[in-house]
């Protein structure tokens, strides 16, 4: 992992968030309170309308680490996480969410975990220590089964590989790409290619709380699929980033998919004006060795999905770090 600029956070805190105003300004408080780190926390929301852009950028006006972009890869979850994925200026990215939900004072010791070679490192809600509390009981037996299943067969170096709450090796989610387009099966997606690739993924336990406000509406038969698809892509023999990304890429044209393998060309930094409804994208960075595909972004992601997010999340007090390799 290459050294970062002296001025360059050691930490990009990505935010998704959505219809968050008059709670985001406590998570913000918590993750500024709680990070030693030298770190930058980018909020993505879908659109400048959101009354959350405005409550972020009144904030960001006194505090220099902070920045709100509106996404330019399409609405949901999923996009928003990728476009702030993208505009990360750290070695080490870590996804975290706007309600509350996940524990700020975990975000130093995941990165500590990729700052010493994982690829991913996971906050685990069913690792000895973990847990959650509240949330939908299907979705908490249907996600720990998932979890512990995948563990024990796959051994993936994570016990909680659907949750939202990690750290990412910047390099080697942009070396492999995220095909996800829709709800929360990033976290699975990327520890799915980190197995492939035989890297190492850790674990910390974590416990999550559910939100105390808002409704969640967990879509199991919806969501299923992806999911799967991922649980499935942790068996196999190891691939080469190469591979991974031709697979991905096939599927995508089987299933008549408009996105294909590889990620987006990295964007410099782009804050909108207040007011104006998308950013204009800066300039990107060239990939000599392999150039990403054209993308073209869907039209529109199913409303359901920003209204169920957090329960993919994951959060809780420091327990102790627990690394697992994902090596065979």
């Amino acid at each position: 992992m290459t050294q970062p600029a002296p001025s360059a956070p050691r930490i990009s805190i990505v935010v998704p968030a959505r219809d968050e105003a008059g709670r985001i300004g406590r998570a913000l408080g918590r993750i500024f309170a709680a990070v030693r780190s030298r770190c930058e926390i980018v909020v993505v929301v879908d659109s400048a309308s959101d009354p959350t852009w405005e409550e972020v950028q009144a904030r960001a006006v006194t505090e220099p680490r902070l920045r709100c972009v509106v996404g330019a890869y399409g609405p949901g979850p999923a996009n928003a996480i990728r476009y702030g994925i993208d505009q990360a200026r750290a070695d080490v990215v870590v996804v975290t969410m706007a309600d509350n939900s996940d524990d700020p004072r975990q975000i130093d010791e995941l990165a500590a975990l990729v700052e010493r070679g994982a690829a991913v490192a996971a906050a685990s809600r069913y690792a000895r220590g973990g847990g959650q509390i509240g949330g939908p009981i299907v979705k908490g037996l249907l996600s720990r089964l998932a979890g512990r299943s995948l563990q024990l067969l796959a051994r993936p170096g994570t016990r909680d590989a659907t949750n939202s709450f990690k750290a990412y090796s910047t390099s080697f989610v942009r070396e492999v790409g995220i095909d996800s387009r829709q709800g929360f099966a990033i976290g699975i997606e990327l520890t799915a290619k980190a197995r492939r690739l035989r890297r190492q993924v850790a674990e910390v336990p974590t416990i999550w709380l559910d939100r105390q406000d808002g409704r969640s509406g967990f879509r199991v038969l919806a969501w299923m699929p992806s999911y799967l698809r991922w649980y499935l892509f942790c068996f196999g023999r190891a691939l080469t980033a190469d591979e991974i990304a031709a697979r991905c890429s096939r599927r995508g044209r089987a299933a008549g998919s408009p996105v294909a393998g590889r990620p987006v060309p990295l964007a410099s930094s782009a804050v909108p004006v207040a007011g104006s409804a998308v950013p204009v994208a800066g300039s990107a960075v060239p990939v000599t060795e392999r150039p990403s595909p054209v993308v073209r972004v869907p039209a529109q992601a199913p409303a359901t999905d920003w209204a169920t997010w957090h329960v993919i999340a994951a959060n809780g007090p420091l327990a102790g770090a627990r690394e697992s390799r994902g090596a065979a």
